[in-house]
């Protein structure tokens, strides 16, 4: 699926790099620890967090990330979108929980990662 898709059926709203939504979504992650997510995401992989701040950027674009989303609504801070639009690193937000837009995105079709 690509991510232009995932922000159509699921009405995430792009902050950043809205012009980088024409890749496919390999799969899915839900973490909130930075360390985590270097340890165990995989290129292409849509990761969901409640991470605001400009270092999430620097990981999704370390790793080869498809995009962030953030959830319960909560908003980047200007230099995590100024930084995510000088990397291209699209940033979605989504009023839903973790858990809610997760299993929306497995019924989806998108699945996680095996964990090592």
């Amino acid at each position: 699926m690509k991510l232009s898709d995932v922000v159509k059926e699921f009405g995430l709203e792009v902050k950043a790099a809205s012009g980088n939504l024409d890749q496919e979504v390999t799969g899915g992650y839900v973490s909130d620890l930075l360390s985590d997510v270097l340890a165990h995401a995989e290129d292409g992989v849509l990761w969901v967090t409640l991470h605001i701040h400009q270092n999430i950027v620097a990981v999704a674009s370390h790793k080869g990330l498809s995009g962030i989303v953030l959830v319960q609504s909560r908003q980047p801070e200007k230099d995590t979108i100024a930084k995510a639009e000088e990397e291209n690193i699209p940033i979605l937000v989504t009023g839903l929980s973790a858990f809610e837009l997760v299993g929306r995105l497995y019924k989806a079709g998108i699945r996680g990662i095996e964990a090592d």
